[in-house]
């Protein structure tokens, strides 16, 4: 296993313990739900026939989940009486996606294993299933977690790393849940698993801290190929976030 591959481990496994005050084991449904991994394979596995993007959109989901008060499945609450869905706050909104595949997963479990299994562990067997799939590494998923009936979209706003904050600010924000140095990069290299869309970062390809000149620190060839796929005018037709479905936006 390459050490990124330990890395990605490692913060995948905090992630799991960090977030949840229950007493996780990777036992906990053997005897009220002994399939629910192959289950829950068999659905992403079928999801991810149909769409490519499947990993990178349910380990997000996952990701910007645990960040915001644990592991509790509360980014998949919707609008209601008295909940304001962090599906709607800024790191989400427009950008979360895989929804209709956790509904899916969700549907077999119920057909199975009625009342048993947490959509919060749904998200975090989902993940590890996915990054194995993708060709990276595997682990004993820790199991237990319980569903939170309500949501923090304020929490959502603040607690969610920024591509475009400074460093200090992520740094501060990885150690708020228990995360180092080491799971930042784990973590931010986790991000060349999907795919972008070219909004986020063109002001490095054209107009760098307003110099109106790329980014020194590109490598030139590779710039090149990134101008080819993401043209100086990207923004007249994608100027807001748009959802990763809408052909006319723009991805890497």
């Amino acid at each position: 296993m390459s050490p990124f591959s330990v890395q990605v481990t490692i913060l995948f496994t905090s992630l799991l313990f960090s977030s949840s005050i229950a007493q996780l084991n990777p036992t906990f449904y053997d005897t009220t739900c002994a399939n629910v991994s192959s289950i829950v394979r068999g659905v992403v596995q079928q999801a991810a026939q149909n769409d490519e993007r499947i990993g990178a959109k349910l380990i997000r989901l996952h990701f910007h989940d645990c960040f915001v008060d644990g592991c509790d499945g509360s980014i998949l609450l919707d609008d209601a009486d008295g909940i304001a869905s962090e599906k709607n706050a800024a790191p989400n909104a427009g950008s979360a996606a895989g929804f209709d595949v956790v509904d899916d997963i969700k549907t077999a479990l119920e057909n199975v294993c009625p009342g048993v299994v947490s959509c919060a562990d749904i998200l975090a067997i989902s993940s590890q299933i996915l990054v194995s799939m993708a060709g990276g590494p595997t682990w004993e998923v820790q199991l237990g977690r319980r569903d939170s009936k309500s949501a923090n979209q304020a929490g959502a706003n603040t607690s969610i790393p920024s591509p475009f904050e400074s460093l200090s600010k992520i740094t501060a924000k990885f150690t708020a849940v228990g995360l180092d140095s080491t799971d930042l990069v784990a973590l931010s290299g986790a991000h060349t698993f999907g795919r972008a869309q070219c909004r986020v970062f063109s002001h490095r390809l054209y107009n760098f801290s307003s110099t109106g000149n790329p980014d020194p620190s590109l490598d030139t060839t590779y710039l090149g190929t990134l101008r080819q796929t993401c043209p100086d005018d990207i923004f007249s037709f994608n100027s807001c976030l748009s959802p990763p479905e809408n052909k006319s936006a723009k991805f890497l």
